[in-house]
């Protein structure tokens, strides 16, 4: 099935507690992750939370990789979205091996499909 992209959706629980409130662990970990899956990087912009937590994002050229970290609660919520030829599974295993998650519960949405058709009717109600 061809698509412009593919957006995997996970939630890792079992978490090392220090790592997921370590901001620059967090950081080089999405870098390295992005890297590893063939991504080309942009940006990054990452926030400590107090007491705890980390957020944050590293902008690709094919999308974005961003978490959301509760250390407290061994939990973490990812999203890696590729477009192109790259398997955004690559750094969302990447990342969940190495943030030491005990469980995960994975999404995959391909993005993409093509035009959402609506009823021109519909439309001009809406305006």
């Amino acid at each position: 099935m061809e698509t412009m992209g593919r957006h995997v959706i996970e939630e890792l629980w079992g978490c090392d507690a220090d790592k997921l409130n370590d901001m620059d662990y967090i950081e080089q970990l999405f870098v390295d992750a992005a890297l590893k899956s063939g991504a080309e990087i942009r940006e990054v912009a990452f926030h400590k939370f107090a007491p705890q937590g980390v957020s944050g994002v590293v902008i690709i050229s094919e999308s974005h990789l961003t978490i959301h970290s509760f250390p407290e609660h061994g939990y973490a919520s990812i999203d890696v979205y590729t477009c192109g030829h790259l398997d955004p599974k690559v750094a969302a295993n990447y990342i969940a091996e190495k943030l030491g998650a005990t469980s995960r519960e994975t999404i995959e949405l391909p993005r993409g499909m093509g035009p959402v058709k609506m009823d021109v009717a519909s439309k001009a109600n809406k305006g």
